[in-house]
């Protein structure tokens, strides 16, 4: 929703159809939880602004004293003293500000570390149906955007609010004590204030929050384009000139929401400033008054005046505490939108840490559907509700997307694509199972389940006769290998890389690792050797060399189930027998589920599983099924046959 065409008054009415900002409790005590570790830090930060609003009072009435008794008296004494003052107090309301200011960063920063911290170890807890249905430029306007938000929110708005609350108190305060008159004719014209500072809050709160959703899909544009596989994509289309119009146009949306809340906030002062005047225009006149009549001194009104002028800034400023505030906290909302999505593969309670595995893996019954799990589709976009109550969420089409998924819940009428149907299959220690079947039969999906990135729909997965989701995720990760049909490297070296699968090996292991996947050699070819940095996402690399070096990075891992998905596709046929007789000697005592597409691959394996359309149509060893026909035979002829000759 943009401005073009309905101008402002359009937008306020399209903002006021959406829920005002509410701030509930629940949303206050969770925010307030992150700042419990720092309330000593907050409490001497308080206690700081109430020392500075109170040294900022001692200044009018020092002028005071100049016009009404040194002057007049020609007291050069008390001159000097209150000149001394005049100088003293700036200088010691500097110095706790410069306090004020680390006690603020100090706090406000340790919560936005902790609060960035639970976010991203949140999303590393998220199953991998969160990924492939969020984008990631989304995943990163949170991290970064929206928690900067949090952050202004805590050492900017929420400061403000206090200062200002205290500043307003204590000037009130000083201002009926010297005259009761003047401080009512100085706040008679408040409605002045109010009004216009509630309607241009709620503007200023629909801009913040068109601006947020378009940083986020700037962000998302960025991400997508300028990684390698993006940037890849951009120049074989030849889309270049498109995609610099996309982000030129999304630029620009930025630059004008950006340029509206300058001007809004500009008219807004404006207007503030001509009521500003009309009180002190009325404190003057009444005042002077007072001074002809005798009952005021030149001093007091000047003084007067300059409370009135200090009174007027928090008095403007609280008027839309409120929405201000409440539109600060439009950050936190949508970061705790993220820490609420519940966890589809966790640990369950009471899930054990497997001493040691065999590696005996099987199916029971097992049916699945990526359509069955809850759905992030749009929850992390255009989040538009501010306050959460009861424990549920204001009911906005965000929020009542984020309930779905909270529930686990999808649209009854639509169709459910189940992947896979009923498997029942066993893979026994150091048994060699190959998977075969056309595109889209689910052999992926079989092997995304073992290591669990995803958990069945029906049925369940066991290793060693465990239940996958009985055994603590680290522990199964320990004994579980895999190599991805696609290969990703970290913009890092080679040993880095290498010792992610564990960190603590030795060069030795390193070198025994890839003398196993045929990659040491082209390695310590390299001017670095092992120093080599392989590049984004190790494009530096050929695909036959990040796969190579994919395979020596799960060898060195040492699993006891080791799960290959077509993990010799990018290989010549020299590299690839030479991968095979070296990975014949990995996979003795080893539970191996590999996708295969070379007959080579599964003329070696101890049974064959075909799959198709999520059903297993076919076991066996390869003559058998030869001999039995159907699916296999006809894959067998036109694929793997095909396959083999084009490696030859």
């Amino acid at each position: 929703m943009g401005f073009r065409g309905s101008g402002w008054r359009s937008y306020i009415n399209y903002d006021k159809e959406r829920d005002r900002p509410e701030i509930s409790r629940a949303l206050l005590r969770r925010v307030l939880a992150y700042a419990r570790p720092y309330s000593g830090k907050a409490l001497l930060l308080i206690s700081l602004i109430v020392l500075t609003s109170l040294l900022n009072l001692v200044s009018p009435l020092l002028f005071r004293d100049l016009l009404d008794n040194a002057l007049p008296n020609k007291d050069a004494v008390r001159l000097n003293w209150l000149a001394l003052g005049l100088f003293s107090l700036p200088a010691l309301t500097g110095l706790i500000n410069v306090a004020q200011g680390y006690l603020s960063s100090a706090v406000g920063e340790g919560i936005i570390c902790d609060l960035r911290q639970a976010l991203y170890t949140h999303m590393q807890r998220m199953s991998m149906r969160f990924f492939t249905n969020t984008k990631t430029g989304e995943m990163m306007s949170r991290l970064n955007n929206d928690v900067n938000g949090a952050q202004r929110a805590v050492t900017g708005t929420l400061i403000n609010l206090i200062t200002n609350i205290i500043s307003l108190v204590s000037t009130l305060v000083v201002m009926i004590s010297l005259e009761w008159r003047l401080t009512l004719a100085g706040v008679i014209i408040l409605p002045l204030l109010i009004l216009p500072s509630r309607r241009m809050g709620d503007l200023l709160r629909a801009i913040t929050r068109e601006q947020m959703h378009q940083q986020a899909e700037m962000s998302t544009l960025l991400n997508e384009t300028l990684n390698v596989s993006g940037a890849l994509l951009v120049k074989i289309f030849g889309r270049r000139n498109d995609e610099v119009r996309r982000f030129s146009e999304k630029a620009a949306e930025v630059r004008d929401t950006s340029i509206r809340r300058s001007l809004v906030g500009r008219w807004f002062s404006l207007g503030l400033g001509l009521v500003g005047a009309i009180g002190m225009a009325l404190v003057y006149w009444l005042g002077g008054h007072l001074v002809l009549r005798g009952a005021f001194t030149i001093g007091a009104i000047v003084a007067f005046s300059t409370y009135l002028t200090r009174l007027y800034h928090p008095l403007m400023a609280l008027t839309n505490a409120r929405v201000e505030f409440a539109t600060s906290l439009v950050s936190f909302e949508r970061v705790f939108e993220v820490l609420d999505l519940p966890v589809e593969v966790g640990n369950r309670p009471g899930a054990r840490a497997l001493s040691e595995c065999l590696g005996r893996v099987q199916f029971r019954n097992v049916s699945f559907s990526y359509d069955a799990g809850p759905d992030t589709t749009g929850v992390l976009e255009d989040v538009e509700r501010f306050g959460r109550g009861g424990g549920g969420l204001t009911v906005t089409k965000s929020g009542e997307k984020a309930t779905a998924y909270r529930k686990g819940a999808r649209n009854g009428e639509q169709e459910r694509r189940q992947v896979l149907r009923g498997l029942d299959f066993e893979v026994m220690p150091g048994q060699l199972t190959a998977l075969v079947g056309p595109s889209g039969a689910g052999k992926t999906t079989i092997t995304y389940l073992v290591p669990r990135l995803y958990d069945p729909t029906e049925g369940a997965v066991l290793l060693d006769g465990y239940d996958l989701r009985d055994i603590q995720l680290e522990s199964l990760s320990q004994y579980i290998g895999m190599v991805t049909q696609e290969t990703y490297l970290f913009h890092d070296t080679i040993r880095a890389n290498l010792l992610y699968a564990r960190p603590t090996a030795m060069q030795e292991e390193l070198e025994m690792a890839c003398r196993t996947a045929n990659i040491h050699a082209f390695i310590v070819g390299l001017p670095d050797g092992y120093d080599t940095i392989v590049g984004e996402r190790g494009y530096r690399l050929s695909g036959g060399e990040k796969q190579r070096v994919a395979i020596a990075r799960v060898v060195l891992k040492d699993p006891r189930v080791l799960i290959l998905d077509e993990a010799t596709s990018h290989l010549d046929s020299e590299s690839e027998a030479l991968i095979q007789h070296a990975l014949e000697r990995v996979m003795v005592g080893r539970t191996s589920l590999v996708i295969a597409h070379r007959l080579s691959t599964i003329l070696s394996a101890d049974q064959i599983l075909v799959i198709d359309r999520g059903r297993l149509v076919q076991r066996g060893v390869h003559a058998a099924l030869l001999a039995q026909g159907g699916l296999y035979r006809d894959l067998y002829e036109r694929q793997f046959l095909l396959a083999d000759k084009g490696g030859e």
